[in-house]
């Protein structure tokens, strides 16, 4: 006669304490997250918001230039005009400014281009001991407050003979935005492969002649970048040409500005904002043709084969 199996226990649980049955485990409750549509909703009215907060001082430029009694309000003008910028387009008043701006933001953006380059190659290809206490003594760079250094920089001027020279405001412009110039260069160059490079080198081409042929081309969209950054922070660069530069006629769009700005606290705020208007339309212009021309990421298709 066969034998039946007899049914496995099943293992009573152990008790914590002897002779006290085990405890329950107590299950916490579970917060809730909010689910997709409300996070959406959330996410949407925040950014409106924010995007109003933007839109209203526009608004407030586009009415105000076209308000021929316009003030700090926003609202619709009785009658739209142009006066205003009839008013400030004058040469003294905004061509000339415009032109010194232009030159100083230009030469700014090309030297400062052209040293963080040369300073950025030899920080991302090579390992030297050395990289990486430039890299701290760059960034120290950049935390330096320009009101903090403009005393002995003007005494410095002065002893050069380089007071209202538009060339030498160039060059110490140029200087203030080399270190955050320097970090962006060289993480833009770090995204161009080494092997292009090493290829080139094996065809006998020099350090010189890769960057140039080679690293350049791939990195023109970060070159770009880099230019603008430089050129809108020297475009809107108000304490330095006000300092360095004395001549009225020497003075760029940023300071001229200030010519706006009557005595008594009277403001013409129909011209002014018209002013304001036509001082960005040239860094707002170059923006949208650089970013046409340079194309919208790396051109490193087909560079690399894998």
């Amino acid at each position: 006669m066969a034998q039946t199996a007899a049914p496995a226990s099943v293992p009573s649980p152990v008790p914590d304490v002897a002779g006290a049955p085990p405890a329950r485990r107590r299950s916490t409750p579970s917060v809730a997250a909010p689910g997709p549509r409300t996070a959406r909703i959330l996410s949407n009215v925040v950014l409106v918001v924010v995007g109003l907060c933007f839109l209203l001082p526009l608004g407030w430029i586009v009415l105000a230039s076209l308000d021929p009694s316009a003030t700090l309000a926003v609202g619709l003008p009785e009658a739209f005009t142009l006066e205003n910028f009839t008013a400030v387009m004058t040469p003294e008043q905004t061509w000339v400014p415009l032109a010194n701006a232009f030159l100083l933001s230009a030469g700014t953006g090309l030297i400062t281009v052209v040293a963080s380059v040369l300073a950025a190659y030899p920080l991302s290809r090579y390992r030297m001991r050395f990289n990486k206490p430039f890299l701290y003594a760059v960034l120290f760079g950049t935390c330096l407050p320009i009101t903090a250094m403009m005393v002995p920089v003007y005494s410095l001027f002065v002893r050069l003979n380089l007071l209202d020279s538009l060339a030498g405001t160039t060059f110490f412009m140029a200087a203030t935005s080399l270190p955050m110039a320097i970090w962006m260069t060289k993480n833009f160059m770090d995204s161009v492969p080494i092997s292009l490079e090493e290829a080139a080198w094996t065809d006998g081409a020099s350090a010189m002649t890769t960057l140039r042929t080679i690293v350049l081309p791939l990195m023109r969209p970060g070159i770009a970048v880099v230019f603008i950054f430089v050129f809108i922070q020297a475009w809107g660069n108000f304490f330095v040409p006000f300092v360095l530069l004395l001549t009225p006629e020497k003075q760029p769009a940023a300071v001229s500005i200030f010519a706006f700005f009557g005595q008594y606290g009277s403001v013409a705020y129909g011209q002014l904002a018209a002013y304001s208007m036509l001082y960005a339309l040239p860094a707002v212009g170059l923006y949208v043709l650089v970013s046409r021309l340079s194309g919208g990421s790396f051109a490193l298709a087909g560079a690399v084969k894998g």
